[in-house]
């Protein structure tokens, strides 16, 4: 359903329900308090802010709820475990040494997640208790419709204004999480050559959704702008800009109004801006391959990937260095720069299209028909693991795979088609004591 901008309306969140259904939290706009009924539209006001913020409670809920099962299960195990660790302990005269240290190993691995399981289960009382909340003031504003003037109308709105400010506060602890799942893919649309790229910029206001489409991985320097998703499939063109270099490979990125991207038979970044049209900055990512050294397998230029995530802006490449392994940069948005870089032990020119979320690189072998996201390297504690995520490549052939933190999706370019796959993440709540 297509909402107009102008009557004020606005997306607050959408999320996925275990069964597949599509939940979304609709905004109402604010009325006008100078009316005739202002008593009468100030409490209806109330009575729809309090009915989004049931829904988003909602959504908030079966996140937390499918999330607290699978702690649940590992709490168990857990117990188990360290049951069978004190027996273990008592009788350790009786075993053998080596045994008795790789069971107590195994243990402390386990130890910190305890208190990630007594927040779990202070956060699903949390949520129960703001229904709670939720259902007795939508009764008392339900029930005094009729006998306007029976309750003081700045309490009331105190109340609703402290309930938004701590479910605002609880949904912010879900911004960053573990990839769980992939489903779909959802065609957009179905255009341009077999390889290219289309993104829309995760720092955008929710009012901006443009598109950016960039068909092709080289000889090419036009960019395509849409104003929004109906406007880019049905064709409704708003802007083109002619970039000054031609760009190499599929992985660029838009990020905070700029397009990010590796300039042609170069290991240059260019930073263009689309407010002025103009190249802000530009940067050598040092000892980095280019021009189908370390592409990844299906090659077209895909040296250097650009790519953006909840903490900011990434390079993934490949050095001689590194013996053409993949290395992870962080880079300043503004200058280029090099924050900090980290060196993995995998090959480049084996792994498929790649993506961050929330710190971790997330490698796929999305060049094959039977496509999973099979390695994982997290730069916040500098050690990979080996995954089995699998998502369909309907279309055979993926050149462009990129996550969008804004709307928890992955974008793709399969074979032609612009499709978009939903992400399912394990939500981590951070506590008072988190860094």
């Amino acid at each position: 359903t297509q909402i107009s901008p102008k009557e004020g309306w606005q997306v607050y969140s959408s999320a996925q329900d275990p069964d597949g259904r599509c939940i979304c939290t609709v905004v109402a706009p604010e009325q006008n308090l100078c009316s005739r009924d202002a008593k009468s539209r100030q409490l209806r006001q109330l009575l729809e802010k309090v009915q989004n913020m049931s829904q988003s409670i909602e959504v908030l809920n079966l996140r937390t709820q499918r999330d607290f099962q699978y702690v649940l299960k590992m709490e168990t195990q857990m117990k188990g475990l360290k049951a069978k660790f004190r027996q273990i302990e008592d009788d350790r005269k009786t075993l053998m040494t080596k045994h008795f240290q790789e069971l107590k190993e195994k243990m402390d691995e386990l130890l910190p997640l305890i208190p990630v399981l007594e927040q779990y289960k202070t956060d699903a009382k949390l949520i129960t208790q703001f229904k709670e909340e939720i259902r007795n003031l939508s009764a008392v504003l339900t029930g005094i419709q009729e006998e306007i003037g029976a309750y003081d109308y700045d309490e009331l709105h105190q109340r609703v204004l402290s309930l938004e400010t701590r479910l605002r506060d609880c949904m912010k602890k879900l911004t960053c999480g573990k990839l769980m799942k992939i489903t779909g893919p959802i065609t957009v649309k179905i255009s341009g050559t077999r390889f290219g790229a289309w993104m829309t910029d995760p720092l955008a206001s929710e009012k901006n959704n443009r598109v950016w489409y960039m068909d092709s991985y080289t000889n090419n320097k036009i960019v395509r702008e849409y104003k929004s998703i109906a406007d880019f499939v049905s064709g409704a063109e708003s802007r083109t800009y002619n970039l000054p270099f031609k760009w190499a490979g599929t992985n660029h990125v838009v990020y905070n109004g700029s397009l990010y991207f590796n300039k042609y038979q170069s290991n240059i970044i260019i930073k263009y801006s689309f407010d002025t049209g103009r190249v802000l900055a530009q940067r050598s990512l040092e000892y980095a391959g280019f021009h189908n050294v370390y592409p990844y397998t299906w090659g077209g230029f895909s040296d250097i990937d650009l790519m953006a995530d909840e903490l900011g802006l990434w390079a993934v490449y490949a050095t001689n260095q590194n013996a053409g392994n993949i290395v992870i940069s962080q880079l300043n948005p503004d200058t280029l720069e090099v924050l900090k870089s980290w060196s993995t032990g995998y090959p480049k020119r084996s792994a498929g299209e790649s993506f961050m979320i929330c710190g971790t690189l997330y490698v796929t072998n999305s060049h094959l028909t039977g496509a999973k996201v099979y390695y994982s390297y997290s730069t916040k504690t500098s050690t990979y693991e080996y995954t089995d995520i699998p998502f369909h490549n309907q279309y055979f052939h993926i050149s462009m795979l990129d996550y969008n933190a804004r709307d928890r999706a992955l974008y793709a370019w399969n074979n032609g088609h612009q499709v978009l796959f939903n992400v399912t993440l394990f939500h981590v709540i951070k506590t008072e004591d988190d860094t």
